[in-house]
């Protein structure tokens, strides 16, 4: 009953504006898990994991590098881990145990996601024993390997990596797995697509599990353009940024994503005229890159364009209703600041 009333203690917590399923979030919950391990030091490794599918949990390989006894946990349950597939420059490890009575999370898409949709995190942060919830929205949706990693605002923290993040209907649509540093940091998370991919993995039954994953930037100038840009967004190097956002259109002159990164560093730098260009140029290659639409209505309506502001009000509605409210509260504030 604990498990019951903490959701319902953390649900209350979400503002009315976000329309999630708790009926279904709630079956969600009970499917959240921690995993466990002993280290060579003595220590104490522990993550979080997804059941999804019969004594079968989704998580991260990290948390496995330094272990050698490793077990799943719930509530006052332990279940032996008897094997794992993984994919380490994924860094996603699916584990089988045995004899875990939990039923699987209904299974979502990172493909069917957009900008600005609500998602909610679901996992062991810092370690306690029962699930605690993040809500948020999607910030942004980056192709890679037959899927999309996600940027979110859903929070998580030290013990919630390998948990899951889930649409307002409840279903598992990623795997919470890393984060930059700062107060203002940026989530990431895996797509479920790379499931699939795993399942075809050799089955191992032998810890630790060692191996690089590709967000973790053993030589930084490897890692994707992605992540690349995370750092100089971060720290407001706005000419470091115009440097990786050129390199990354040189490698990929149809992202409509690296145009933005472009545009949004030179409009930082006062160069406004090749920022319109570079957004414009976004939008060309992705009609729907809903920030590449809400900088050039800033920007119209700054230039007294209220015609093309409006006009991008309505296809922001179109695309996403917070997304839209969101813009409107920039022009709102732009326009008391001008008066």
């Amino acid at each position: 009953m604990r498990y019951f009333f903490v959701l319902l203690a953390t649900c209350s917590l979400v503002p009315s504006a976000y329309a999630y399923d708790r009926t279904k979030l709630l079956e969600s919950f009970f499917s959240s898990v921690m995993v466990r391990g002993y280290k060579f030091d003595g220590g104490l490794a522990y993550g979080s994991g997804v059941v999804v599918g019969e004594n079968k949990v989704l998580t991260n390989c990290h948390t496995f590098r330094d272990t050698e006894k490793v077990w799943v946990s719930r509530g006052e349950d332990s279940y032996k881990i008897i094997s794992v597939q993984a994919n380490r420059w994924h860094d996603l490890c699916l584990l089988k145990t045995e004899d875990m009575n939990v039923d699987p999370v209904p299974i979502g898409s990172a493909e069917t996601l957009k900008k600005g949709d609500e998602v909610v995190s679901i996992g062991h942060s810092s370690g306690v024993p029962t699930p605690l919830t993040s809500n948020g929205t999607v910030k942004s949706l980056f192709e890679m390997d037959k899927g999309n990693v996600i940027r979110t605002t859903a929070k998580f923290a030290l013990g919630a990596s390998g948990s899951g993040l889930f649409d307002n209907e409840g279903r598992l649509v990623g795997i919470n797995t890393f984060k930059t540093g700062g107060r203002d940091a940026y989530f990431y998370v895996l797509p479920i697509e790379w499931l699939a991919e795993l399942e075809t993995r050799e089955v191992e039954t032998r810890f630790p599990i060692k191996g690089d994953a590709f967000w973790e930037g053993i030589v930084p100038d490897t890692m994707p353009y992605f992540l690349q840009i995370a750092k100089p967004q971060l720290t407001e190097d706005w000419g470091e940024l115009r440097k990786v956002a050129t390199r990354w259109i040189k490698a990929e002159p149809d992202n409509s994503d690296a145009w933005f990164e472009l545009g949004l560093a030179n409009e930082k730098l006062g160069k406004n005229v090749e920022a319109e260009k570079a957004y414009r140029k976004s939008v060309e290659l992705d009609a729907g890159n809903t920030d590449s639409l809400f900088r050039i209505g800033v920007m119209a309506s700054a230039k007294g364009d209220f015609q093309e502001a409006y006009a991008i009000s309505m296809t922001l509605s179109n695309i996403n209703k917070n997304i839209a409210t969101e813009y409107r509260k920039a022009l709102d504030a732009r326009q008391a600041v001008d008066f």
